[in-house]
């Protein structure tokens, strides 16, 4: 089998790692353009471009994804494998391979189409979630499904942890569609229209704390936004205003508190909800070190939240 792997983000790198050790090996990766990161910019590469370099598998990392179609066709390809890759497919792509084009989308569709569907089903409180196999099409992960297969969602689990776990499950996922598609097994499972739901990409501000919400709610929330987009609030130093960062773990507490209210006593960090408390342990101030909650209380005493 021919196949061409296209990916940029952490999650696909179990899966390619598997065809690099099991087949069918990659002819190439297509991944994103090195981009700049951190205080100096630094050029830094997808961190699957380096595994491919690495196992001396071409790489190619086009601005717009069309503009290697002529190079991926030349290889002939029976087969594109798509996870993480962060750019919509069209027709110049999706008519290449012989076999199929497909994607590893780390949720069960039809629910949480989009880029922060792992985020999604830990801030929704959802039981399990899942890595789904699909036929790629030009709407965002609206294609037929042929491999859905599901893990629990623990109770203390983030979005970092999730991650890892749903990029374990990509590998039997990836398996069990190539061995359909190849022996000509693979069903075509339509996505349900009424059970659909989209989910944008995060960007770093949606990370602000609403104190409005339930105790309950916020508690999962910054569960699922650790590690990214992290979560905040912002309080009152020194006559200005700074962000303070949130990690988890987060306890419901039983104080009775006004949404964004403090509570400092003995030592810990209560923040009153919409409904309820929650019981912050670690934060980060806008500036320092990540620290527990009581020694950030040392010679602070906040009253208020924004």
């Amino acid at each position: 089998m021919r196949l061409v792997f296209i990916a940029t983000g952490d999650i696909a790198l179990p899966a390619f790692r598997h065809l690099l050790d099991a087949g069918p090996k990659p002819l190439a990766l297509v991944t994103q353009p090195d981009k700049p990161v951190g205080r100096h910019q630094q050029m830094q590469p997808p961190a699957i471009k380096t595994a491919a370099i690495e196992a001396g598998i071409p790489v190619l990392q086009p601005q717009k994804i069309g503009d290697s179609a002529a190079e991926i066709a030349a290889m002939n390809p029976d087969i594109l494998v798509v996870m993480a890759y962060g750019q919509i497919l069209k027709n110049d792509i999706l008519s290449l391979p012989k076999l199929a084009i497909i994607n590893l989308h780390a949720s069960l569709l039809p629910k949480y189409r989009g880029a922060a569907c792992i985020q999604a089903a830990i801030d929704a409180g959802d039981a399990e979630t899942g890595i789904t196999s699909m036929h790629v099409v030009r709407e965002l992960d609206a294609g037929d499904m042929i491999v859905a297969k599901s893990i629990a969602i623990g109770p203390d689990e983030t979005g970092g942890s999730l991650h890892d776990q749903l990029a374990q499950l990509a590998i039997p996922v990836l398996d069990e569609t190539l061995a359909k598609l190849t022996d000509g097994t693979a069903t075509r499972i339509p996505q349900n229209p009424e059970q659909v739901s989209h989910v944008p990409k995060l960007e770093r501000d949606d990370g602000r704390l609403d104190w409005s919400m339930s105790a309950t709610h916020l508690e999962r929330r910054i569960r699922a936004y650790d590690p990214w987009p992290g979560t905040y609030t912002t309080v009152a130093e020194n006559g200005s205003t700074k962000r303070l960062k949130i990690f988890p773990p987060t306890r419901i507490a039983h104080t009775s508190l006004k949404p964004a209210e403090v509570s400092c006593d003995e030592g810990k960090l209560i923040v009153g909800c919409g409904d309820g408390s929650l019981e912050l342990t670690t934060v980060q101030l806008e500036g320092g070190k990540r620290m527990s909650a009581t020694d950030y209380l040392r010679g602070k005493n906040p009253h208020h939240f924004a």
